[in-house]
């Protein structure tokens, strides 16, 4: 990526994870508060989301900077860095992988039901419901991609840790509850689920739940398996 400023590329240390404030923010009030804390990083984030997007439609990637971007969100640089590494990240709206830690610990300790196939599901289910409130903005990130060619370095780049991040999540349940099915494998299965379930809710019109069509994905995938498909 050709920078525009270092703070567009880099975000400060304390970004690269939970500073002491956001820990303890985490840890502190009753759970009804720490779910409105957690509602307001989500409107926040998804705030950037749309300014960068918008921005970035109106002037070009180059001309936008992180200063932009956070003015028409309504926060300060340095908040906009607490979400997103940078203005490239923020316009793909990328994340850390999208699974909330409550799910991925459930699953590494061998939930929620001890089956690995049906616990797989659980966890694309996870991710599809990230995509429910929010597929307008990964069409709009998708048509910039095919606008700003940096942008699809930086978005294959995400996938790719995105990637790898499944990849340890299963090797982090092998580790507690062993298994034998290959953990790559394993990770190309949610890919393909995740991949093949969006598109039959692009199909459908974005109609209810992209989860909705996690289970058809899963019974196509075991029919194959068990050689049921008519030629």
């Amino acid at each position: 990526m050709v920078p525009t400023s270092s703070r567009e590329t880099a975000a400060p240390a304390a970004a690269d994870g939970l500073g002491l404030r956001e820990l303890a923010d985490a840890l502190d009030g009753t759970p009804a508060e720490r779910g409105l804390r957690e509602r307001k990083k989500r409107a926040r984030r998804l705030a950037l989301i749309d300014a960068a997007q918008h921005l970035v439609t109106e002037h070009g990637l180059d001309a936008v900077t992180v200063e932009m971007i956070s003015a028409r969100a309504g926060v300060s640089p340095r908040t906009f860095f607490n979400y997103f590494e940078s203005k490239d990240d923020a316009v793909l709206g990328a994340d850390d992988g999208g699974l909330p830690e409550d799910v991925v610990g459930t699953f590494v300790d061998g939930g929620p039901t001890g089956r690995l196939l049906s616990d797989v599901q659980s966890l694309v289910a996870a991710l599809l419901a990230t995509a429910d409130e929010g597929h307008d903005r990964v069409k709009k990130a998708m048509d910039l991609v095919q606008q700003e060619p940096r942008l699809l370095h930086r978005h294959l780049a995400w996938l790719e840790r995105h990637q790898k991040q499944i990849g340890e999540i299963f090797e982090a349940r092998r580790a507690l509850h062993p298994f034998d099915t290959d953990t790559e494998l394993l990770t190309m299965l949610v890919l393909l689920l995740l991949r093949t379930s969006l598109a039959a809710w692009e199909r459908a019109g974005y109609a209810g739940r992209a989860a909705d069509h996690l289970p058809s994905a899963v019974a196509q995938i075991l029919d194959l398996a068990a050689g049921d498909v008519a030629p």
